[in-house]
């Protein structure tokens, strides 16, 4: 079984159980982000999750192996069109260079870590239309000079 399998089981079983990924997250122990991500197939589970995840979803083994798999992070490399993902290309294209500017100058010359990382979304209420809180949590990896 490949990702692309290994998903569509994981969202039909999701799908047909009514469930949320804030619910497996919470029901699980594990972060919602985390969890969407793995069964979307773009990170790895441990052993012990990906059989945690498929025995929650009764799914098999084989959904459980392509889990465990590593992934091949490869996306469309277009602009997406979905009006919620191309605001985040809009973000990084308006604030991309500010973005960098100020954390360098926070920390010095380095990047981001997109592997020592962690995402968390929230949801805060507010009269004039609720508010979406994204944090980003990377480990700061300065550039070495040899």
């Amino acid at each position: 079984m490949d990702k692309l399998m290994m998903t569509e089981a994981i969202m039909l079983a999701k799908a047909e159980k009514g469930l949320s990924w804030e619910q497996m997250g919470n029901d699980l122990g594990f972060s919602p982000v985390w969890l969407t991500s793995a069964c979307l197939g773009m990170n790895s589970a441990p052993q012990e999750k990906a059989l945690a995840i498929t025995e929650y979803l009764q799914l098999d083994n084989e959904v459980a192996s392509a889990l465990m798999a590593y992934p091949t992070k490869v996306w469309d490399q277009a602009v997406p069109t979905d009006p919620l993902i191309y605001r985040l290309y809009e973000i990084v294209g308006v604030y991309g260079e500010t973005l960098k500017e100020v954390i360098q100058e926070k920390f010095g010359d380095g990047i981001m870590s997109a592997i020592d990382f962690s995402m968390d979304i929230e949801k805060q209420p507010d009269p004039k239309g609720d508010r979406v809180i994204l944090t980003m949590n990377g480990k700061f990896l300065p550039y070495k000079s040899w």
